[in-house]
């Protein structure tokens, strides 16, 4: 496998997506292109890597065995170019699926697009930091929208 080429190729799907959900507008068919296109084309890259290198049908020559109950363990896995590119895979998909969420929810409660923007960049680069932002923004917004949901 050849994992860096891998590692470019889900990069771009992901900015691809990034970028269609930032900038264009949100129509359903470019909502449904960033779920299905991004989210489930990086889910299931994500998916065919991880069970093809822990069944061994894609063979890992840099070792790095599944211990997830071990800092030592984890830091094994991310010592690969295999493990790193499965588990930054793994990021980029729930990062995006959660800047979605955050879109259509902003979108629900009429947040302005120029203040979901920077909320959107901060969960695409630091998805939690993003995340949080917008539990913060969004309280307020859902009140003066009465949508809580």
């Amino acid at each position: 496998m050849d994992w860096p080429t891998l590692f470019n190729a889900v990069n771009l799907i992901a900015l691809i997506a990034w970028a269609a959900l930032i900038l264009l507008p949100r129509w359903p068919a470019v909502l449904s292109g960033v779920l299905y296109l991004g989210v489930g084309l990086l889910c299931l890259i994500y998916a065919v890597a991880m069970i093809g290198v822990v069944s061994g049908a894609i063979p890992n020559p840099e070792g790095g065995g599944a211990d997830f109950t071990t800092i030592e363990g984890v830091q094994a896995i991310f010592a690969t170019q295999a493990g790193v590119t499965i588990g930054w895979t793994h990021y980029l998909a729930f990062d995006l699926f959660v800047g979605l969420w955050v879109a259509r929810d902003a979108d629900a409660k009429a947040v302005s697009r120029l203040v979901q923007a920077p909320i959107l960049l901060a969960t695409f680069i630091a998805g939690p930091l993003g995340l949080l932002v917008w539990l913060i923004v969004r309280e307020p917004a859902a009140r003066k929208t009465g949508r809580f949901s």
